[in-house]
Formats: C-alpha cells, structure tokens, sequence
C-alpha cells in the first residue's frame, strides 16, 4: 500500500485489514474519528507512538499535551501544516 491507496481508502466504509496500529488511528483520524484514533493511539507505548500520540493532540489544538508526547517521541512539535503532518506520518509508519 501507498499513500495514494491510504487516501483512497478513506472513502470506503470499511478499514483495511492489513493496516498496523500506527496506520489505523491515521486512518480513523483521516475519516473524521478522532476520538477512535487517540484510543488507539493510548495503546501503543512506543516512540512512533508517542509521535502519533502528539500530533493528535497538536491537531486538537492541546499543544502543552501535545509538546509532551513529542518529547516522549525524541522529536520536536513541526512548524507545518496538520494535514502536511498527517500525510508524513502515513509515509513514515507505511
């Protein structure tokens, strides 16, 4: 899968099977489920995680929670765009 085929996939009714945690709360967040996606996102105790964790709540616009999962992530809150983020985090964990 690509990140074209991601985006595509958002218009189905039904999540791919074959997606990872990390790509699934993508996924739900990119169908406007945000909340499905932090869930997921809780579960994965990982530095990608940590990472996907943040950007959600950079997205929810809580950015002192959000500034804490970076850190947790080793990374630094991005200066681009929520939809540029978004699209870097599909690339990365595909």
């Amino acid at each position: 899968m690509d990140i074209n085929e991601f985006k595509e996939s958002l218009s189905q009714r039904n999540i791919p099977s074959s997606l990872t945690p990390l790509l699934r709360a993508l996924w739900f967040d990119g169908a406007g489920q945000w909340e499905k996606a932090h869930q997921i996102a809780q579960e994965i105790n990982t530095r990608d995680g940590s990472a996907l964790h943040a950007y959600l709540h950079r997205k929810e616009g809580d950015l002192l929670n959000a500034e804490y999962w970076y850190r947790r992530a080793g990374r630094k809150m991005p200066s681009i765009t929520i939809e540029k983020e978004w699209e870097e985090l599909i690339r990365e964990f595909l």
